[in-house]
């Protein structure tokens, strides 16, 4: 049975302590059956154990019933094959993106490559250059890590004086989280004998844009991986197959698709990308460049825009936080609107630079409120709220928005995006 002690409130607005869950006996809106429906053969024995069920699948597809579950796309009218798709996140649970669900960047479409006529070129600032074909490079020992891309476009809707109402998913959907499985970077730069002098890796892709970016080296010495496969299966043509350079926590752009060439070198290439694009316009007038790192940042997925409260009593509230920089130390939630705070509980896998679940219990009272998450990750960064960030940075932001978002419910059950 609930107790009185149970439901005691830790924060403002009915936020309950994060174990309640945990603690046997609590209930929230099952039927209870009599022995008359018991009986009832309907009951007993559905519809569906009646009648054979279809036939193997070669690939298996979702459930007919949930086909709302897409990717929102938007397609540059300006350029063909420039635009983006963004996950739904407000439909998904867990952690990892489903794969046909991963959020797209293109800047020229979606190439179509034959493997077998596919080759990676390592040359440059190094004392023999090398040129690997795929079955080369699947040869190799490789290695697995969970890790989030997230553009560094993302919410950058955000920044704009009114808060924009549709489902979160579609303005901070470019941020995805997957099991990337290929071969560790650095063992093909070693292997090519890099020359001293070298500081930069140019990393290019095959699509028509020629897409390219710098990487500081030291990066890519470090936990940087050469991809062939996400989550478990060979990566697909729309998240850059065969190859896909994997830069964990640093911004997406960096994670080149259809990745074609790594060029060392002793300085950047200063591409459209790093100059015109991804760069930031700060007050004092001078720009931000190579701001690489995605800072810590979270997101109330359940309850969000286009969700609406049925009625009174117990929710569960729940989002996906990250962090660039390592692990998720904490999220607190504000039923509020930032006047109190209650800590969440943190789904086990905490994994460094990778998407991380958190849950809280909430009683909502049928009143007004206004829900938001704050995340702290193991360097000590906080989120910061909407007003510090543009006090920071100034009102002309597109790059790198990471402020706490903030959802207000009516007293009708109804949801919208506040800067609050």
């Amino acid at each position: 049975m609930k107790t009185k002690q149970d439901l005691t409130p830790i924060a403002g607005g009915g936020l309950l302590d994060r174990r309640l869950f945990l603690k046997k006996g609590l209930t929230f809106s099952a039927v209870v059956l009599s022995s008359d429906a018991l009986a009832n053969s309907d009951l007993i024995r559905p519809e569906s154990s009646k009648i054979a069920g279809k036939p193997f699948l070669n690939y298996g597809v979702p459930s007919e019933y949930e086909r709302q579950t897409i990717r929102w796309t938007m397609a540059n009218s300006m350029a063909d094959g420039n635009g983006v798709s963004w996950t739904p996140l407000q439909d998904l649970e867990g952690m990892i993106t489903p794969n046909g669900l991963h959020f797209e960047r293109h800047h020229n479409g979606v190439p179509t490559i034959d493997p077998k006529q596919h080759q990676l070129l390592i040359h440059g600032m190094v004392n023999q250059s090398l040129l690997f074909e795929v079955e080369d490079l699947l040869r190799y020992p490789m290695t697995s890590l969970f890790c989030f891309i997230e553009c560094g476009g993302n919410s950058n809707a955000a920044w704009r004086k009114k808060p924009i109402q549709t489902k979160l998913g579609y303005f901070h959907g470019m941020a995805s989280c997957s099991e990337w499985t290929g071969v560790p970077l650095r063992l093909l730069l070693n292997e090519a004998k890099i020359k001293g002098r070298a500081k930069w890796l140019i990393a290019e892709g095959a699509d028509a844009s020629l897409m390219n970016i710098s990487l500081p080296l030291e990066k890519a010495l470090d936990d940087c991986i050469i991809a062939l496969y996400q989550n478990g299966e060979r990566i697909r043509p729309e998240n850059g197959y065969p190859l896909r350079l994997i830069v964990p926590g640093w911004e997406g752009v960096l994670n080149v698709k259809w990745l074609r060439r790594l060029h060392l070198t002793n300085r950047p290439v200063m591409a459209r990308n790093e100059t015109s694009k991804y760069t930031e316009l700060m007050p004092s007038g001078k720009a931000r460049q190579f701001t690489f790192v995605m800072e810590a940042k979270s997101l109330i997925t359940q309850p969000s825009f286009g969700h609406k409260l049925d009625r009174k009593g117990f929710y569960e509230i729940s989002g996906l936080a990250w962090s660039g920089r390592g692990k998720i130390k904490k999220v607190e939630v504000s039923a509020d609107g930032g006047k109190t705070w209650a800590q969440a509980q943190l789904q086990d896998p905490v994994l460094s630079r990778c998407f991380t679940r958190f849950r809280i219990p909430w009683q909502w009272q049928g009143k007004t409120a206004v829900l938001k998450s704050r995340a702290t990750d193991e360097t000590g960064y906080v989120q910061p709220e909407r007003d510090a960030l543009i006090k920071a940075r100034g009102s002309h932001g597109y790059f790198h928005y990471n402020a706490i978002v903030s959802w207000k419910i009516n007293p009708e059950g109804r949801i919208s995006h506040v800067y609050a």
